[in-house]
């Protein structure tokens, strides 16, 4: 069996206890084949923590979940020093971080403090507890679960955090034919039990098969073009952007592109990117790094809508 039919019995494991939600699923495999961050967003009862369960279930991956609330402290994620009292030594209590998948459940119902905790760790790979620091498990992937910031008891994101994933998914409801299905599987408890398929090498190996995937030069300046157009936007010839876009895309959006479009590539089954690749990663990659001005959040500009205008006006090569 090749690597890619091993990655299409992973999805079809996944889709046991996953109906629908296919951009999803396929969202959480590039994360996890890039060692990139995903943040989902929808409103409660989409399948956010199931599906991200069902795929810690076919990987043999340390997972944990954490669930945020608003009296969460940093120490319940990160650990502590504890002081022992038997031996009358301070010693390290390791938190929940320390795994491979930690599902980071209704993160924006903590505050910004216990938000930030999670900094150091994502972009480092590596957690400071009193004066030690310690390296997380390899791979490590922090798959982020929110509600609406409309809904009540809900935190925007610090920017500074917000940057270090690298997709955000806006999760929307089932198909009514995809519903029926949900809701009469889960009335008569029918859900196929979800088997391990891929273990750790197995995913190292994968990785590789995407590091391989070919990206042409072209491609990449057009990446980086649909980057500097939402920094620059009357550069691009967009000057109806420049009241509307307050600060434009990280450098992170620019390696996190590159990343992403390789993986969504490789799980198509192609051996090289092409602008539909690129066209289908493009919001993920960019909806929560803009920064919108003032003016048009008042006026309540979509964000997709803005990045599809600057797609539109960039050049395809």
């Amino acid at each position: 069996m090749s690597l890619y039919e091993k990655l299409i019995e992973l999805k079809q494991e996944i889709a046991k206890g996953v109906i629908g939600q296919e951009q999803m699923v396929d969202s959480i495999l590039i994360g996890l084949l890039t060692n990139g961050h995903i943040l989902l967003e929808g409103v409660p009862g989409l399948a956010k923590t199931t599906t991200v369960k069902a795929v810690s279930d076919a990987i043999d991956l340390d997972f944990k979940r954490v669930q945020f609330t608003p009296d969460l402290l940093p120490s319940d994620i990160i650990g502590a020093q504890i002081y022992d009292m038997k031996s009358g030594e301070f010693k390290i209590k390791k938190g929940p971080i320390f795994t491979n998948l930690l599902l980071a459940d209704e993160i924006n119902r903590a505050p910004a403090k216990v938000q930030s905790a999670l900094l150091e760790v994502m972009q480092e790979r590596q957690v400071t507890i009193a004066d030690d620091s310690f390296k997380v498990d390899t791979p490590f992937l922090v798959l982020a679960t929110q509600n609406p910031i409309e809904q009540e008891g809900a935190y925007s994101l610090p920017e500074a955090q917000l940057d270090r994933f690298m997709f955000k998914i806006v999760v929307d409801y089932n198909s009514k034919e995809q519903e029926y299905e949900i809701a009469k599987k889960a009335t008569m408890n029918s859900f196929e039990t979800i088997n391990k398929i891929l273990d750790k090498q197995t995913l190292e190996e994968l990785k590789k098969e995407v590091l391989n995937i070919h990206i042409d030069k072209e491609l990449e300046e057009y990446i980086v073009d649909i980057i500097c157009a939402s920094r620059d936007p009357k550069a691009y010839g967009l000057e109806e952007l420049e009241d509307s876009i307050h600060f434009g895309a990280s450098p992170r959006a620019t390696i996190d592109m590159f990343k992403a479009v390789k993986a969504h590539a490789f799980i198509r089954g192609n051996d090289h990117v092409t602008p539909i690749d690129i066209a289908l990663v493009v919001k993920n990659v960019l909806r929560h790094r803009i920064i919108l001005t003032y003016e048009a959040q008042a006026r309540e500009l979509n964000i997709d809508d803005i990045i599809s205008k600057i797609i539109q006006k960039v050049d395809i090569p």
